[in-house]
Formats: structure tokens, C-alpha cells, sequence
């Protein structure tokens, strides 16, 4: 058995250190008992407490719920259909105008996507919002579905087929049952990205149209309190309860229908 390099380790944990202590500094100091984050003064939960009587950060984290189920559920249809698309017909522009929202920089997706509602004349508000985040979200839950199904094995649905299951029982009683990890793992990593989306936000949102992350970016323009610490606390442990859901339901899907195969 080979043994780790303790230069590899170091550089391993160097990069954990780096990514992860800001992360534990924001927690513990959302705990800090003064508005300054200058120094440790003593633990409280006022900040925690004020961060829910605040009118404005519930009404912004209410959009951004909303925006984000609605992208999930939206792009998840339409990223699983996309995925499927890919998988079964070979067409090289296809994936091109399928992934090429997640290739563009973000700021040039916002700006365009701010002038195709202009030309529409469409009133920029949550519903161009929810519209902006379907269409970045497609391409990651089609990546993931597309993933599934090479996965897969084909000869089930060539069994269906041949018992003379109709197109749509195929896919309803065999694909679908064995790509849902795939599906529901895309759906949760769709509804992360949105909650927690910013740049193109903020250029397809209205005036009077605030989201989470976009009332953070307020926040912090005086000064980063505690109260921001809060919600930016809050708001990590809900990207990493997702993270931490679509981990564990996959495989005991797999580990289902592996039980119940013949």
C-alpha cells in the first residue's frame, strides 16, 4: 500500500484551511456580542433574534424561496427533458444551446437576459427572476440527468419495449424510476444555485424586487454586523442541508432498486 506524501497532506489541508476558515470565522462571529467585528466580546443569540423581527430580510428571504422552488421545479422538467434529448439523438448543436448558459460568464448572461426583457417588454420583477434562473439552471440538472442515463442499462427499456410497453410506459415505469437520483440530485442543485445567485439577480430584478442575496449586498455596503454574519450563517447551513440530502437520497435510491432487481 502506498504511502501518502506529507507534502500532499499539507497542500490538501492548506486548501481545506483556506476555503473553510473564513466560512467557521462567519458562524462564530455571528455569535459575537457586539456590532463590531473587531474582537471577541461575548456569546448572544439578539442577532439571531433581530434577523427574524426583520421585516425586510423575511420578505427578501420569502422571493428568494420562491424563485428558488419555482426555478428547481421549472428547470428540472426542462433539464430532464434536455438531458434525455442529448443522450438519445446525437445533434452537435444540441448540447451547444443547451450548456452554453453555464459555459458564459454571469455577468454577460445578466446583461443579456436585462435586454431580452427590455425588448420584450417584459416589467422586471420576480417573475423575470424565476424566468433568468430557469434558464441557467437547465443546463446544470441536464448535466447531471445526462450523466444518469450513460449510466444506465439500456437493455431494460429494450426488454419494456419488446413486452410491448408504449413509448411513454417506458419511460414512466423504467427510465424515470432509474434516472430519478440523477433527477432529484439535479432539482436540489438547481434550487442551491438559485437561492444563492447574485450577479444575475441583480440585473434582472426590479426597483422594488429584493432577494436574500441581494439584501445581504445592501447590508454589507455600511457594514458587515453580525446580523449579516446571521443570515449568512443561516444560509449556509441550507446550502449544505441540500448538499447533504441529494449525498444521501441518491444511493438509497440505488440501493433500492438494486434490492427489488430480479
Amino acid at each position: 500500500m502506498r504511502r501518502r506524501s506529507p507534502w500532499l497532506c499539507a497542500c490538501a489541508l492548506a486548501a481545506y484551511a483556506f476555503l473553510y476558515i473564513p466560512l467557521v470565522i462567519v458562524v462564530v462571529y455571528s455569535f459575537n456580542d457586539s456590532r463590531l467585528n473587531a474582537e471577541w466580546v461575548g456569546f448572544t443569540l439578539d442577532w439571531y433574534r433581530k434577523l427574524f423581527q426583520n421585516d425586510e430580510m423575511l420578505t427578501a428571504a420569502g422571493n428568494s424561496l420562491l424563485i428558488g422552488l419555482t426555478a428547481s421545479v421549472v428547470s428540472t422538467v426542462l433539464g430532464t427533458m434536455a438531458g434525455m434529448a442529448m443522450y438519445r439523438y446525437k445533434l452537435r448543436l444540441l448540447p451547444l444551446l443547451v450548456l452554453t448558459p453555464i459555459a458564459i460568464p454571469e455577468i454577460l448572461m445578466g446583461v443579456s437576459l436585462l435586454i431580452f426583457f427590455v425588448m420584450l417588454n417584459i416589467t422586471l420583477g420576480l417573475v423575470s427572476v424565476a424566468l433568468a434562473h430557469i434558464a441557467f439552471c437547465i443546463g446544470f440538472v441536464a448535466i447531471v440527468v445526462r450523466a444518469r442515463l450513460a449510466g444506465m442499462d439500456e437493455s431494460l427499456v429494450e426488454a419494456a419495449r419488446d413486452c410491448g410497453a408504449s413509448p411513454w410506459q417506458t419511460f414512466r415505469y423504467v427510465t424515470l424510476p432509474l434516472i430519478m437520483p440523477g433527477v432529484i440530485a439535479g432539482a436540489l442543485m438547481a434550487f442551491t444555485l438559485s437561492i444563492d445567485d447574485f450577479v444575475i439577480t441583480f440585473f434582472t430584478a426590479g426597483a422594488g424586487t429584493v432577494t436574500l442575496p441581494l439584501q445581504i449586498y445592501s447590508m454589507i455596503k455600511i457594514a458587515v454586523t453580525p446580523e449579516v454574519n446571521a443570515v449568512s450563517t443561516l444560509l449556509m447551513l441550507l446550502t449544505l442541508l441540500l448538499i447533504v440530502v441529494a449525498s444521501r437520497l441518491s444511493p438509497n435510491l440505488l440501493r433500492s432498486d438494486q434490492e427489488t432487481a430480479p
